[in-house]
This record gives structure tokens, C-alpha cells and sequence, in this order.
């Protein structure tokens, strides 16, 4: 073994002690990976900074762009909607919709956001359908992890194998190459989850920490505003557009409550309707057309003095907790003239118990209602201490721009069009796609920023250095000789599925990135010496690293679910066990079978 070689070992060791005790952070650990490469001399600092400016991170920070452009638009929100109303009330059914639907999502996203929006929506749904909650989300995470094998970009595994590939003089791979491979694994997977679901244990859940703050519903007033297209058209009309957004409570005219509440009444300018909405809604009605909260059509475009002029120049929402025996108990929001004493519009109120009906100002507070406040934020510092109020928090709704949601849909559309017809390279296609989610304003620059994963985006800058250097150094083909030596007579399936094995083993510690670089050059290598494409092994190391599913730990998804199912660590090994042998075994024989010409039913010859 050659110093070099050596020295690649010792760094390559003291990195996967420091991924495996987690005492650094990973994209930390990346870093200082890229800086003992280049400062021993094993790499130049062209090929220790190749990284930030390879293929697989540019896509990977496209791809959160694009992912935050249809979820800020309320594409992801309204698919995932659809899926629970598919889903039915039944188990085996929720499970035969929502793992095909997730792992179709986790194709054009990325996993963990569509696990993380999934989660609340079947958490409701079993609460709704009395189902346990813990049958359900388990299938889900695992969808979205098998979602990921479906396209190229969807997994960096996926990217960092295929860049590899093309380092060594391989044409590498489009970005549907690997369908075919995951389109069977998501059937598997399902068939599996529906067969064996009695392997998951009947638990009801529990909500994730800090969830008494996300309130799922809040009272506000809409009006119909001069003008509004919604003028003349009935009230069945506006509860259909929105029955997916609000709930109308009631309806009122000049004031006053309307005494015929059907829906063939119709709507007519300044009519009030009071609804129950999400906070992304009430941050998001100021977009729709031809409405307005009623507070601040009210208020806020009245001159006045002082504070009351102009007040929504700076606005910002705040939500405010009524204290107990605070003086604003047994009054209303009206006869405590919110704006003229505190400089601030009440727009929103929730209350533990009961339906509230009537207009909102009239409404008499109780202890521990909770309002939702608009104002400058200027006006909300004397709040905080006010002793009227147990306590200030931020207001968590995002403006959700709606109307732009075909144009976002069809930017990622033509993004994934541009780079699978190679009319543009993958990375320039979902780059540009990015960029026009931020010019055409489905996603904000800040929330574009927000969205990509740094650490993710540094990780995978900061590991490929540790690959090219395997190669280089000649590692890579000194452990696949010693491979070779001891597995010559091994069938190409075989060697596929120790490649497999082992990668599915090394990621349960190891993000599937860093399983990916490490080894997809021994994999290469491999197939090298066995003078095969190198495509299959290299596609089956991707696949142990992305769809093992043998500890909680090995998928950022699982983490998600880990306490809202009550799950333990035997759990996922008891269900994931026999499913990832299952994958592994579909993996290699299919891998076998599209590039190495291997027969496609077992006893077919070839």
C-alpha cells in the first residue's frame, strides 16, 4: 500500500468517525474532509472545490427552490388534501392511495417536505376516521423515501453516481434512466405495506412538540369589497371555490345577521362572512380577488389621526393571548376600540370552545381567547407588556400567492421537460427553473434562500473531494481487487447485491450522499475489473444508500414521524427488514436486466 493511500485512509477514517458521533455537524465535518485532502497534497484545490460548482449540488439547491415554489403557491397543499379525501376512512385504503400519491410527490421534491406536509394531514385524518395514527405514517415515510428512486434528481445518491459516471467516460444516466427500477420498488413497497401492515403496531400518535401554538383554524371577517367578482354570484358558489380553505360560520349584511343562511342567497358588496381559516390563509387573502379582511378594509383605509393613518404601511400579524382577569374580559373587540387605545386591528380570534356566529367586533372576550392582531410593529412593543395580555407570539401564516400556482406548476414541469429532453443540461435547466420561481414571484427571494438545505448543499460540495480522491489515490481499486480476489466466480447478481448490502448497511450511520461517494468508486472499479458496464453497480450502491429501511435513523423522513407515531427502534426494524430485502433483491435483478442484459422473469436463459 503506497503513503498516499495511507494518508487517504487515516482522513477517510477520522471522517466517518466524526459522521458517526455526530459531534460536529456534517457539512462542518465535509469541510474540514476537503481541507486535510488538499492540505496533504492528495488533491489540488481545483479538484478539492470541484464540488460547489458539480452538477449534483447545483440541482440539489434548484430542486429546494422549486420545491418551495410549489409549496408557497399551495400546490403541495392542495395535492395533499386531495390525497386524504381519496384515502377514504378505511386503512388498507388510506394506505393504497397515499403511498403510490407520496412517492409520486417525493419524484418532482424532496422527501422530507413532502413527509413534513403529509404528516399533519393524515395525523387529522386518523383523529377524524379513528384510525391509529402510527398504521399510517409509517407507509407514508416510506413512500417518500421510495418516491426518491423514481427520478435522478429527486436523491443527491442518485446525482453524486451518475457525476461519478460521467467522470470516468460514461455517457452517465437521464433523468428517468432509473424509473423503470423505482416504479416496481414503490408497487413493492405498497403490495408489502398493504400485506403486512400487522407488523406495525395500532398506536394513536401523538402531536410533535410545540404544536399548541400551530392552531389549525382562527375566526376572521371577509367582506366583499366594491367592485369584487364575487358580487351577484350565490353563497354556495363561494363556499365551493373555498371549501378547501375556509369554512363559512355566517353571514351578515349592513351589520347584521342574515336570516336566511342558503346558499342560493346571493352575495352583494360590503356583506361580511364570518370563516373559520387556516393562518396561511389570513396572511394570504390580501392576494384574492375582490376580498379583503373586514378589519382592514374597515380601519385601515380610513384617514384619521395620529397612529390610525396610514396604519397598514408596515403591517405585520401578532398573535395575543387574553390573561386571565385581564380588563378586557366581558367587553368587545368593538367597545374596547382596539385601534384608537392600542394602535392595532383585531382580524382574527380562536376559542377553545364553541362556534362563534355574529360580526367579530361585537364578540365578548373570555379568558384565553386568543387574538390575532395587525398593526405596525412599532404598536406591538408597549403589548408585550401589557397587562391585558398573558403573552405575544409571532403569527405563523405565510402569504400564499394562489393565483400563481399553474405558473409554478408549469416551471417545474418545464424544468424536468428541459432537462429530460436534453434541450438544456440537467443542472442549467433546474437552475433556471429556480431563478423563474423568484422572478415570476411564486416564491419570494428570502423564502427561495430559506428553503435550500445549506448543510445539504455544503455536504455534498465537501464529499466529493473524498471520492475523487478514493480514485485517484488508487483506493478504490485496491479494495475492489481485494473484492475481486475473493468473489472472482460470484454471479454479476450476487456482486449487485453486495453492493447492495453493504450500502444499505453504511447509510444507517452515514447520510446516502456520503454512502454514495464512498462506495460508488469501489463499485466502479469493480465493474471495471470484471470488464461489465458499470452502471448496474453503481446504480445498486445509489439504491442500498436511498431505500434501506432499517433503522429510524437511516431517512431524515423517519425522524419526522418518530414521535408523532410513538414508534420505537424495532419497529422500523421489524417492518423494514424483510421489505429491505425484498428492494434489495428487485434492485439487483432489475439493474441486471436493463444494463448487463440479464433475464427480466427468473428461468427465461439470457
Amino acid at each position: 500500500m503506497e503513503p498516499q493511500q495511507i494518508l487517504f485512509l487515516v482522513i477517510l477514517a477520522a471522517a466517518l468517525a466524526l459522521f458517526v458521533s455526530e459531534k460536529l455537524r456534517i457539512d462542518l465535518v465535509a469541510l474540514l474532509t476537503l481541507l486535510a485532502l488538499t492540505l496533504t497534497g492528495i488533491l489540488g484545490p481545483k479538484d478539492a472545490l470541484a464540488g460547489f460548482s458539480s452538477e449534483p449540488a447545483i440541482i440539489v439547491a434548484a430542486v429546494f427552490v422549486l420545491s418551495a415554489g410549489l409549496s408557497a403557491t399551495g400546490i403541495t397543499d392542495r395535492i395533499g388534501a386531495g390525497i386524504a379525501r381519496a384515502a377514504g376512512g378505511s386503512e388498507w385504503r388510506t394506505i393504497a392511495v397515499v403511498m403510490p400519491a407520496t412517492a409520486l410527490l417525493a419524484a418532482f421534491s424532496h422527501h422530507v417536505m413532502i413527509t413534513a406536509m403529509m404528516l399533519p394531514i393524515l395525523m387529522r385524518l386518523a383523529r377524524e376516521q379513528k384510525l391509529a395514527a402510527s398504521r399510517l405514517l409509517m407507509p407514508m415515510s416510506l413512500a417518500a423515501s421510495l418516491g426518491t428512486t423514481l427520478t435522478l434528481f429527486s436523491a443527491p445518491a442518485f446525482l453524486l453516481a451518475n457525476d461519478l459516471l460521467k467522470r470516468s467516460g460514461d455517457p452517465g444516466l437521464d433523468i428517468f434512466a432509473i424509473t423503470p427500477v423505482g416504479a416496481v420498488l414503490v408497487l413493492l413497497g405498497t403490495t408489502y405495506m398493504l400485506l403486512a401492515r400487522w407488523l406495525v403496531p395500532k398506536r394513536d400518535g401523538e402531536a410533535p412538540q410545540g404544536d399548541y401554538l400551530k392552531l389549525e383554524r382562527y375566526y376572521t371577517e371577509l367582506v366583499i369589497i366594491p367592485g369584487s367578482p364575487w358580487i351577484g354570484r350565490r353563497r354556495g358558489e363561494f363556499e365551493q371555490a373555498f371549501h378547501e380553505r375556509l369554512q363559512v360560520v355566517d353571514w351578515l349584511r349592513h351589520g347584521l345577521r342574515r336570516p336566511r343562511q342558503h346558499a342560493g342567497g346571493e352575495l352583494e358588496a360590503g356583506d361580511v362572512l364570518l370563516v373559520r381559516a387556516s393562518p396561511d390563509e389570513i396572511a394570504s387573502i390580501k392576494d384574492e380577488p375582490g376580498l379583503a379582511l373586514h378589519a382592514v378594509a374597515k380601519y385601515g383605509e380610513q384617514p384619521g389621526e395620529d397612529h390610525q393613518t396610514e396604519l397598514l404601511g408596515e403591517e405585520q400579524l401578532v398573535q395575543a393571548v387574553v390573561a386571565p382577569r385581564s380588563e378586557f374580559v366581558g367587553r368587545s373587540v368593538a367597545n374596547i376600540d382596539f385601534l384608537r387605545n392600542l394602535g392595532v386591528v383585531v382580524v382574527g380570534l380562536w376559542r377553545r370552545e364553541g362556534w362563534l356566529h355574529g360580526e367579530l367586533s361585537e364578540m365578548t372576550l373570555e379568558e384565553g381567547d386568543l387574538l390575532v392582531l395587525w398593526g405596525r410593529q412599532q404598536n406591538f412593543e408597549p403589548l408585550a407588556t401589557h397587562h391585558g395580555f398573558l403573552m405575544l407570539m409571532p403569527f405563523e401564516g405565510r402569504e400564499k400567492p394562489r393565483r400563481r400556482a399553474p405558473l409554478a406548476l408549469a416551471i417545474m414541469a418545464a424544468s424536468v421537460a428541459a432537462a429530460a429532453t436534453e434541450l438544456l443540461a440537467p443542472q442549467i435547466a433546474f437552475l433556471a427553473g429556480a431563478v423563474a420561481m423568484v422572478l415570476s414571484r411564486c416564491v419570494d427571494i428570502e423564502r427561495a434562500y430559506q428553503a435550500i438545505d445549506v448543510r445539504i448543499f455544503v455536504m455534498i460540495a465537501g464529499v466529493i473531494p473524498l471520492g475523487i480522491a478514493m480514485e485517484k489515490t488508487g483506493t478504490a481499486g485496491l479494495i475492489a481487487d481485494l473484492l475481486l480476489a475473493h468473489a472472482a466466480d460470484w454471479s454479476p447478481l450476487a456482486l449487485l447485491l453486495v453492493m447492495f448490502g453493504v450500502a444499505a448497511l453504511l447509510t444507517q450511520i452515514l447520510s446516502d450522499a456520503a454512502t454514495t461517494v464512498l462506495l460508488a468508486p469501489i463499485a466502479l472499479a469493480l465493474a471495471q475489473g470484471l470488464g461489465l458496464s458499470p452502471v448496474p453497480f453503481v446504480v445498486c450502491t445509489a439504491m442500498g444508500a436511498v431505500a434501506s429501511f432499517l433503522t429510524p435513523i437511516g431517512h431524515h423522513g423517519n425522524l419526522l414521524i418518530l414521535t408523532a407515531g410513538q414508534y420505537t427502534f424495532g419497529d422500523f426494524l421489524r417492518v423494514g427488514m424483510p421489505l429491505t430485502l425484498g428492494i434489495a433483491l428487485a434492485s439487483a435483478w432489475l439493474s441486471r436486466w436493463l444494463w448487463l442484459g440479464g433475464p427480466l422473469l427468473p428461468g427465461a436463459g439470457g
